[in-house]
């Protein structure tokens, strides 16, 4: 039995060894990130595609800008998700997030069970907006750390920018929210 545990410890130790570049390859929480980004990847894609309706169903200019502005970011998340799979030798697919399925069904049941051209709709948009913009946020922090466990410096600068990004998006949203839309939605 102690040559058995000693072999599965040599196997694991090999497959957890570290390249010349200092980045883990095959191992298993490698595979877990990848796995990972394909899930994001998809998202950041099916986000691009709501954000546009988003927009045309926002009553607000301003609302309907920040959606304008996110949908071009989204494109460069995406864009910036396909540079890191080419970093890691790992080709660019997504993996159906079932989160994100989620949450733009949510931003559409906004749309369906609001009035057009209202506040209330606005402020619904926001909220399912923002919830999209935690889910991401949190990923992408996530992906940051186990990028720079894994060595994928390169990688987690990368993720950095999508975070920063992501964050300053979920401020500008909070900001159209309280600058004039909530005011006019409670009034409505």
């Amino acid at each position: 039995m102690a040559t058995t545990t000693k072999t599965g410890a040599k196997t694991a130790a090999k497959s957890n060894k570290k390249s010349k570049t200092g980045k883990m390859e095959n191992s298993e929480f490698h595979d877990f990130f990848v796995d990972e980004l394909k899930d994001i990847y998809w998202a950041e894609k099916h986000l691009s595609k709501a954000l546009p309706k988003m927009k045309k169903a926002a009553t607000s200019t301003e609302l309907a800008a920040a959606f304008e502005k996110h949908t071009e970011e989204t494109n460069n998340h995406i864009a910036t998700l396909e540079q890191v799979f080419q970093l890691l030798d790992e080709k660019a697919q997504g993996k159906k997030c079932d989160a994100m399925e989620g949450l733009v069904k949510e931003a559409e049941g906004v749309i369906e069970d609001t009035e057009a051209d209202t506040m209330i709709r606005d402020a619904g948009l926001i909220l399912a907006a923002q919830k999209v913009e935690h889910y991401e946020i949190a990923t992408y922090g996530t992906l940051i750390v186990f990028a720079q466990n894994m060595g994928h410096t390169d990688v987690a600068e990368l993720l950095q920018f999508t975070l920063d990004n992501e964050k300053a998006t979920d401020v500008a949203l909070t900001e159209i929210a309280v600058s004039s839309i909530n005011e006019q939605a409670a009034a409505e």
